[in-house]
């Protein structure tokens, strides 16, 4: 879900892999092979600070990356750096791992790591975000798994008193076929023990990819279906006590005074009644008594004061923010520059002007937020949590409870979903309460969100606004481009010490670095910090930017009487790439034609073209859409993603599809309403997300181009919103300009 920017290395290319059999890894079983390898950029040094660290580390197996076990039984398990969440990275390193090592993915049990100073894979962060888990590790995990294997086959050459050339391997077994001989992988882990790895392993010819590269069943996919996959809301603990919270109506506000506290400590099944910051929890035996209470509590609270950074006056609204966006004076900060900007427009035949907005957007996730915290005999703590990044979130869990982080053990469940919405958002996050709450009761504490709860208090994807300026010549291709994008982006909220750059990239990207042959372009950031909690989103800064950008080049070849898709196709004449790649979804959809046109079934429809380059991936979408009733109706959708590489297809084109829904509910549907400094939708009732009957058909097709590989998660969400946008402009003559187009009626032209 997000991208922590500036553009980060792929790690994990030469590291060593290590034999850390004797190292007592944990949970590791006895005899077993465990082979390491470290992701980071600068291995020796991070080895050294894991020895350095080894005397403090609350047990041993937490310091290196990710690590590989072979048990003599024949079972595999692999310690991952990365959080499972619907994404398949589990399955997806079973099958990089499992190509080079001969072993069925379908044989691998794969957990994620507990927190360690070593599994920082991004930028010094450890982190399942930004469409990165796979790209960030897919040449350290090959050479894992064929150390692994060479290591097998010279374990079994001395043990058959063989050469080692003789020998191959099949899944799981070398093989002398010669004699006839063969070992398994389990009954030579034990005299792999002693072998040291070689650093000079060779990789398999990818034309002999067994697994690499096909749809392989997910890992997760049975526990799933059968209702037997265990997310946080599913952890329970011995003793363990229920809380439902009840939050202040304004962000900032505290609890005064619970008028009626001794009524509801009266309750059924009632433990006790605390207050929080920003809160007021009621503790019960189950669930469902502690929000029953919760519902009852009559609270006085203490007056919002001016709006700023996480406090939100009675006054503030979304209207008042979008106005502020837009009337900023601030000068910006350059973010792009090429060429002469203001010679271009000097000289232009043509001026072009627009201004774009998105809305506030909930996550809306079907996972209610959740966190159960519980204290040890020897003060250490206990903390099951949905995250992305178990070490921050050790490091906060520890400043809540007083202690040190190597006291705090994060246990990270499978995700219900990402969405950008499992980061360390302050107050938008229920683990703190259920720290302090444990501590109070001297009990495991579960806090769970009411899903009333969970959208007055998520962290929303920013309200964003940018301006354009496009100065077309004679033969009406744009010669210069002047956009400014104003506002705040997650990066500088939240990440803003890490990423020294005046710039925050989670509010340009979508609007930088685009591959279009416009020869004069500057792009400009004003910062306009918002008093409300922001997050990242899936996609992040591109899920806006790039339907303001795509949208206004469509506008931009209205002006110069060109058609969109071929006004693409020249501004890309140095970018066979991305010619290649609309040329495919053109291609996917029958031919591009924008119309309108009548349907087979007598509707008028007209289609929009869209291009993105978000997380590495180059996409283009191609939208069918019609009118009824005043509403748009997209019938299909049509994606092109070009990822470099794949591992495995199934998971790229379901991966694509969510984020295609995703993002049409937030082009049709979706936004979050401040009035009178609070959210107007408190739950699916008042926010409404795309429903069956709006899901369109969505087809996909992979282009692997060789390049770097990149992203998976959220490339396939950008194009959506300016295809859609760009459709209902061609089919109606209007173009519109502010999301969701639930908020404009649309009639034909």
């Amino acid at each position: 879900m997000n991208d922590l920017s500036p553009p980060l290395p792929l790690a994990g290319g030469r590291e060593p892999i290590r034999n850390l059999s004797r190292r007592g890894f944990l949970g590791a079983a006895t005899g077993a092979l465990v082979l390491g390898v470290h992701l980071g950029p600068d291995p020796a040094a991070a080895q050294e600070r894991a020895e350095g660290a080894a005397a403090i580390a609350p047990k041993p197996g937490t310091r290196v990356a990710a690590f590989l076990e072979m048990r003599p039984d024949g079972t595999v398990r692999l310690l991952s750096p990365f959080v499972e969440g619907g994404q398949g990275i589990n399955t997806g390193l079973a099958q990089t791992i499992g190509e080079e090592f001969d072993l069925d993915p379908a044989r691998f049990a794969v957990e994620c790591a507990p927190p360690g100073p070593d599994y920082a894979v991004v930028n010094g962060l450890r982190m399942t975000g930004g469409s990165f888990s796979t790209r960030s590790s897919y040449a350290a995990m090959r050479r894992l798994g064929a150390t692994a294997r060479e290591m097998m086959l010279r374990a079994a050459a001395a043990k058959l008193g063989v050469a080692q050339d003789q020998l191959t391997s099949d899944d799981g077994r070398v093989i002398h076929a010669a004699s006839g001989r063969s070992l398994g992988y389990g009954e030579l882990a034990a005299a792999a023990l002693a072998l040291p790895p070689r650093d000079d392993v060779p990789l398999k010819d990818p034309k002999t990819f067994r697994w690499i590269g096909k749809p392989v069943a997910r890992l997760d996919m049975h526990e799933k279906s059968t209702g037997r996959a265990v997310y946080a809301i599913d952890i329970t603990v011995d003793g363990m006590l229920h809380a439902a919270v009840l939050h202040a109506p304004h962000l900032g506000t505290e609890p005064q005074a619970v008028a009626n506290e001794s009524d509801i400590r009266a309750m059924p099944g009632i433990h006790s009644v605390h207050r929080l910051p920003g809160a007021v929890a009621v503790i019960a035996d189950s669930w469902w008594r502690a929000r029953k209470g919760a519902e009852a509590l009559q609270v006085s609270w203490t007056n919002p004061a001016a709006d700023g950074v996480a406090t939100v006056s009675k006054t503030f609204s979304s209207a008042a923010m979008l106005a502020a966006l837009k009337g900023s004076t601030e000068p910006g900060i350059p973010a792009e520059q090429e060429g002469d900007v203001a010679a271009a427009f000097a000289g232009a035949a043509k001026i072009v002007e627009a201004e774009y907005d998105a809305p506030y957007l909930a996550h809306a996730q079907l996972e209610p937020p959740s966190a159960v915290a519980r204290f040890e005999a020897d003060g250490t703590l206990d903390l099951w949590l949905p995250n992305q990044m178990p070490e921050l979130f050790q490091q906060v869990a520890a400043g809540v409870a007083g202690l040190q982080p190597m006291q705090v053990r994060i246990h990270s469940p499978m995700l219900g979903g990402f969405f950008g919405r499992h980061f360390s958002y302050g107050p938008a996050n229920p683990f703190p309460q259920a720290i302090l709450l444990a501590k109070a009761t001297g009990r495991p504490v579960r806090v769970l969100w009411s899903r009333e709860e969970e959208f007055g208090m998520d962290a929303v994807r920013p309200l964003s606004f940018a301006r354009f300026r496009a100065a077309l010549g004679s033969d009406g291709m744009p010669v210069a481009l002047q956009t400014t994008a104003v506002g705040e982006g997650p990066i500088g909220r939240w990440f803003g010490a890490l990423f020294k750059s005046p710039v925050d990239s989670s509010v340009v990207e979508g609007l930088d670095k685009k591959p279009y042959a416009i020869p004069n372009r500057r792009l400009d950031y004003v910062k306009v910090p918002h008093p409300v909690t922001i997050a990242f989103w899936r996609s992040v800064g591109h899920s806006m930017n790039d339907f303001f950008y795509e949208s206004f080049l469509d506008e931009i070849a209205q002006a110069g009487a060109k058609d969109p898709f071929a006004l693409r196709m020249t501004l890309l004449k140095d970018s066979p790439r991305h010619r290649t790649l609309l040329q495919a979804v053109a291609d996917l959809s029958g031919g591009w034609k924008r119309g309108p046109f009548e349907a087979a079934d007598g509707t008028r429809r007209a289609r929009g073209v869209s291009m993105a380059s978000p997380f590495g991936s180059e996409t283009a979408t191609i939208a069918e859409v019609s009118l009824k009733d005043g509403e748009a109706r997209v019938h299909d959708l049509w994606i092109a993603i070009d990822p470099g590489s794949v591992v495995n297809p199934a998971i790229v084109k379901r991966q694509v599809e969510s984020a295609a829904a995703l993002g049409l509910s937030s082009t049709l549907l979706e936004q979050v309403v401040y009035e009178g400094g609070q959210r107007q939708a408190r739950n699916f009732d008042t926010y409404p997300i795309l429903d069956r009957e709006r899901m369109p058909r969505v087809h996909v097709t992979i282009v692997e181009s060789g390049a770097p590989m990149g992203g998976i998660g959220e490339p396939g969400l950008p194009g959506v919103p300016p295809a859609v946008v760009n459709a209902v402009a061609a089919l109606t003559g209007r173009r519109v300009r502010s999301l969701p187009l639930a908020n404009t009626r649309l009639s034909d032209a």
